[in-house]
């Protein structure tokens, strides 16, 4: 499962003990594990407009 936003992601992980028991209540022990993901970032690698080398967040120079 992947939440939309790192919040959601937070206050599914926190609810996750219940929300297992919950599952594990209606369908029995069909369901073994369940994962939460957060949003993912977007990629500095890769682009149109990639910088070889360091790149734009090498401040210190």
């Amino acid at each position: 499962m992947a939440a939309d936003s790192s919040a959601w992601a937070t206050q599914l992980r926190l609810l996750l003990p219940q929300l297992t028991a919950r599952i594990r209540e209606a369908s029995g022990d069909v369901v073994k594990r369940v994962e939460v993901r957060g949003p993912t970032a977007p990629s500095w690698r890769r682009g149109p407009l990639r910088v070889r080398g360091p790149g734009p967040r090498d401040t210190y120079g």
